[in-house]
């Protein structure tokens, strides 16, 4: 049985218990991780692929020195993430005085606020100690539309009424800052923050005080500041002032991930799809690697505003409409497994409009849906030109040379695949080196990528009418 917690402040100091900073805090639980990190293998930030050899290190050294920090990078890059992980390195619960009123979790032994001096003034046995749990202790708040009053504070009016002074704590009503001492605060977006409440944060990290309407109403506020920005609008002049961008501890760059491997891990964790159930999936491995290669593709593409990005949750949400419309197959035609085909991301569209802006100048003439068509192309095109190389599937292209024709969609029952197969000549048993597997829905899938990939590079024909599409020489 654990020893129960001091209720007390005297019970607390009887405990050995040692006040320090939050910035302290999370230093020494940091080295206890790295330690058990090295040791066990197991992952400083669970959850996050890629940045191991670099925006890791990086937060770690920021931790170490006792730095706020600014997470810099386009959308979709685990900004946010990172910033909530950081949690993990509090303590599990921390006292605080229980003090009715009082609006921050005053440090036992270091309060802040007039309440908690005179709190340490009375007899420590009768001083109630309650605990703040690791969860509670991060705030976080998007920038656009924020207000002064909401992550500082704001003068009471109903205070001022009742004879406090203006200039007096007792007027003040907190925001959220303040309200987190003792924790960690994280501003989404810092460049969309308005001036003034930039000026303020300002002061946060230089001074550690609040001033409300140009009255000093001074705090030694104990907390971690966090920032996360996208590099177009950080950089740009004027939209963060320069007293603020000095006052930042440290600046850690993130990326999008180096690899295909890795982006297909990140898919697939992300998503959370279970490919089990009553009607369960089998992707092929080319499936997974064309629904990250589309987003690769979309990060280098003329027709996309490079500067806005292109998210993650581009090929996450694809993913799951891929799985999704291979389901409502397999449900209705009765099928079991599930498997995604290159038809099935014909449906993508509804899951990546509005996650791309379109380049004014490079997508002239297109609309969002034909720009969508494009990358799509291409990425199978590129995952199609690594396995023919492999495999020498540009052979079956010499079918199409006699007259053959092939018909797909993706609510064609696979049998029909298998079907269609009596009537061409064997070389189409090379399609299914790219995936060994007897079952009809995974040969299906083969047979529909590599049609898809001999017209990609322009080797046979296409035609698409009411959801069918034709492929012949």
């Amino acid at each position: 049985m654990p020893e129960p917690r001091p209720t007390t402040l005297h019970e607390l100091r009887e405990s050995g218990w040692v006040s320090r900073s939050v910035k302290d805090e999370l230093r020494a639980n940091m080295v206890k991780a790295l330690r058990n990190s090295e040791e066990s293998g197991e992952p400083l930030f669970p959850g996050i692929v890629g940045y191991e050899d670099t925006v890791i290190p990086e937060v770690v050294n920021a931790v170490l020195a006792g730095h706020d920090m600014l997470f810099l990078g386009e959308k979709g890059q685990g900004k946010s993430r990172m910033m909530r992980l950081l949690v993990n390195f509090l303590d599990e619960e921390t006292p605080y005085l229980d003090l009715p009123g009082c609006p921050v979790h005053e440090d036992p032994e270091r309060p802040i606020t007039n309440a908690g001096r005179a709190a340490l003034l009375r007899d420590p046995r009768e001083v109630r100690i309650g605990w703040w749990k690791r969860a509670d202790r991060y705030a976080e708040r998007l920038a656009p539309g924020t207000k002064f009053a909401d992550v500082i504070g704001e003068i009471d009016p109903a205070k001022l009424a009742s004879g406090v002074s203006m200039s007096a704590e007792e007027a003040l009503h907190f925001g959220l800052i303040p309200r987190m001492h003792r924790g960690i605060f994280a501003m989404n977006e810092l460049p969309d923050l308005d001036e003034q409440v930039q000026v303020g944060l300002f002061n946060i990290l230089e001074e550690r005080d609040v001033q409300i309407r140009g009255y000093p109403i001074r705090f030694d506020l104990d907390v971690l500041v966090l920032f996360s920005a996208n590099p177009a609008t950080y950089n740009r002049s004027g939209k963060v002032i320069p007293q603020l961008k000095d006052r930042i501890g440290a600046t850690v760059q993130t990326h999008y991930p180096a690899d295909r491997d890795a982006g297909i891990e990140i898919m697939q964790s992300e998503a959370g799809t279970d490919l089990g159930g009553e009607f369960p999936v089998i992707v092929p491995r080319f499936m997974l690697e064309i629904c990250e290669e589309m987003a690769r593709v979309a990060r280098k593409s003329k027709y996309i505003d490079q500067q806005s990005g292109v998210s993650a949750r581009f090929s996450i949400s694809n993913y799951r409409t891929m799985i999704a419309n291979a389901r409502r197959r397999a449900i209705l035609l009765g099928e079991k497994p599930a498997v995604p085909r290159i038809s099935d991301l014909s449906h993508f569209v509804a899951s990546a409009l509005g996650k791309l802006e379109l380049d004014m100048m490079g997508a002239q003439r297109m609309t969002e849906r034909q720009v969508l068509g494009a990358i799509a192309a291409e990425a199978i095109g590129h995952v199609f030109k690594e396995y023919v190389t492999e495999h020498g599937l540009g052979e079956i292209a010499e079918i199409f040379g006699e007259g053959v024709s092939v018909e797909v969609g993706d609510m064609m029952p696979s049998t029909h695949y298998a079907e269609m197969l009596k009537r061409v000549p064997p070389a189409w048993e090379k399609a299914f080196e790219v995936n060994p597997a007897e079952d009809a829905g995974v040969r299906a899938s083969c047979i529909e990528f590599v049609l898809a990939g001999l017209y990609s590079r322009d080797m046979i024909s296409r035609s698409e009418h009411r959801g069918r599409v034709k492929y012949d020489l």
